[in-house]
């Protein structure tokens, strides 16, 4: 219950200065808020960047993957075209 009425007692006091102080707060606000768009948008290009390089790896890993496939049917179908040519000299 304390702690009830410690947070309205202070949120009381924070709206009161908040209205007294309001051209304060505004500058403050105007200072900061460029800061936070710069920030926020370095974060996000990051992030971007980072989902960009992760889907190039899935991309090389799977090539890798496709082409490991593709040699071994190239190697099979080099052994029915053996097969095929033992089976046409017999």
């Amino acid at each position: 219950m304390a702690i009830l009425i410690i947070g309205a007692v202070v949120s009381t006091i924070g709206l009161v200065l908040l209205i007294l102080w309001w051209k304060e707060f505004l500058m403050i606000l105007s200072g900061t808020l460029p800061c936070l768009l710069l920030l926020g948008g370095a974060f996000i290009i990051y992030l971007g960047f980072d989902k960009l390089k992760e889907a190039w790896s899935k991309e090389t890993l799977f090539s890798d993957a496709v082409s490991d496939e593709v040699d071994k049917y190239k190697y099979e179908i080099d052994e029915l075209k053996k097969e095929i040519e033992s089976l046409k000299k017999g």
